[in-house]
């Protein structure tokens, strides 16, 4: 959440308002003077400043530190608080950059809603600078497998069109990143990349911080679809949003025009619009969640991100960038994969996609072995720890059937599982479980293994009738 600087020469007043924001679940600093204050933002410069203007016993006062700390640390939102406020000085403060300005003796409701909104401003900048800083890399996309071939393949035909893609896919697959290839090699990739998560902001603020808003005394504050003038907006589980604000949405898609809260002026952008959904939006529409109309205009390439399941001759590739990334980035260990814990993660369940698999590697190189390869006995065999060697856990089912009708479909299982970790390939399959392609064949059809194409991959499945 970051933390908030509190500054202000009155003892009691920056207790009061700290104990308040305590309470609130925020995290406090204090300071008393100038001196003190600035020593606090050399340590560290905080999420959010209250910074009250007159400070007795200090080498500077309140504009003259929203001064400094605007040129040095622009992201920061500072609120200023006087109890010698009038127009002027809240004009004045307004003008350096500051976020508000709250005159005491101030209302705790009113002192609250603005800090929850201030928090919020800088919380959304840090992500974005977060992403521009992860940006290429972020972009980067990793797969052998044919459902990744088919995957680029279509990402690569509509990089260099302004035509507007809706990714779809679940939690996880990396549809974000799929977006992210498609700025990093579009007409626009020096332009900004800007994530609006219609999830994680407040419903009753989507509109203020999608267009912006612009107050009588307090200037203009840029929305992100401003910020994106010129590049990409990328709408990120666009089924989250609010259905009043996909009205306004719309709009903008026909109009590349929008007014920012509070204001009268057209604001004229240009955007490239990206979106992402888990969901069935047909069903959301159905339900009366989400604007058919909307739906239309922004599904008009659908592309569909793959899940694990999908790819996974993939995973011993993504889970071998994922220790490189994080030895560079937090020093782990520089392990490669054994054969047994290859052929484990590739027959492993993944519901959470590439997003687990990254978790899984991380959790491994923590609390594993600093040395040596990474094997099958390290991985995890569910969320309650690592696999027990020489032991496999039975389903309930399994384990109350005959031993015949047990063995039957155990071998359905584990072969349906081999064929969809080689991606279909017979052969493959057949070298790996030793078995001649011949014999592989009758094996399959007699326990009614069929394969077919699904998402540009040859995947088994169980025939009705087996």
């Amino acid at each position: 959440m970051g933390d908030i600087l509190i500054t202000d020469d009155e003892r009691d007043i920056r207790e009061l308002i700290a104990d308040i924001l305590q309470d609130e679940g925020f995290t406090t600093r204090l300071a008393g003077t100038s001196d003190e204050c600035m020593a606090e933002i050399d340590k560290e410069p905080p999420a959010l400043m209250i910074l009250d203007i007159w400070l007795k016993d200090s080498n500077m006062d309140g504009i003259d530190i929203l001064k400094v700390v605007k040129r040095d640390h622009p992201d920061v939102p500072i609120v200023i608080i006087s109890g010698h406020g009038n127009i002027e000085i809240a004009v004045a403060a307004i003008k350096q950059g500051a976020y508000d300005f709250i005159e005491k003796p101030f209302n705790i409701d009113q002192l609250m809603v603005v800090i929850r909104r201030a928090m919020e401003t800088s919380r959304l900048r840090r992500e974005n600078v977060e992403l521009k800083r992860g940006e290429t890399a972020s972009a980067d996309m990793l797969g052998e497998s044919a459902a990744f071939r088919t995957l680029k393949t279509q990402l690569d035909k509509v990089t260099k069109s302004n035509g507007r893609v809706m990714l779809t896919g679940p939690a996880g697959a990396g549809k974000e990143i799929a977006a992210r290839y498609i700025h990093a090699n579009s007409n626009r990739a020096n332009a900004p990349f800007v994530v609006v998560s219609s999830a994680s902001i407040e419903p009753e603020r989507m509109e203020e911080v999608l267009f912006g808003r612009e107050d009588t005394g307090r200037g203009v504050e840029k929305g992100l679809l401003e910020e994106a003038n010129g590049g990409i907006v990328y709408f990120d589980e666009i089924a989250d949003m609010p259905i009043g604000t996909q009205s306004k949405i719309l709009r903008v898609l026909v109009d590349q025009r929008f007014q920012r809260v509070g204001g009268s002026d057209k604001i004229q952008v240009d955007l490239r619009v990206l979106s992402s959904t888990n969901r069935d939006l047909l069903v959301e529409i159905e339900a009366g969640n989400f604007r058919e109309e909307l739906y239309h205009r922004l599904n008009v390439v659908p592309i569909h991100v793959p899940s694990l399941e999908e790819r996974r001759e993939d995973i011993p590739l993504l889970a071998e960038h994922f220790i490189g990334m994080f030895n560079k980035a937090q020093g782990l260990p520089l392990r490669k994969l054994a054969e047994d814990a290859r052929a484990l993660l590739q027959t492993m369940l993944w519901p959470g996609n590439v997003r687990q698999l990254k978790n899984v590697v991380e959790r491994v190189l923590i609390l594993g072995e600093s040395s040596g390869d990474i094997s099958a006995k390290e991985l995890p065999a569910s969320d309650e720890g690592p696999a027990e060697e020489g032991r496999i856990v039975l389903s309930g089912g399994l384990a109350t059937l005959p031993l015949r009708e047990a063995r039957e479909l155990f071998e359905r299982e584990y072969l349906l599982t081999q064929i969809n970790r080689f991606g279909g390939n017979i052969s493959r399959t057949a070298s790996f479980v030793g078995m001649e392609r011949s014999a592989l064949h009758r094996k399959l059809k007699s326990l009614g293994v069929a394969t077919t194409n699904k998402a540009g991959a040859r995947v088994a499945y169980v025939e009705a009738d087996a």
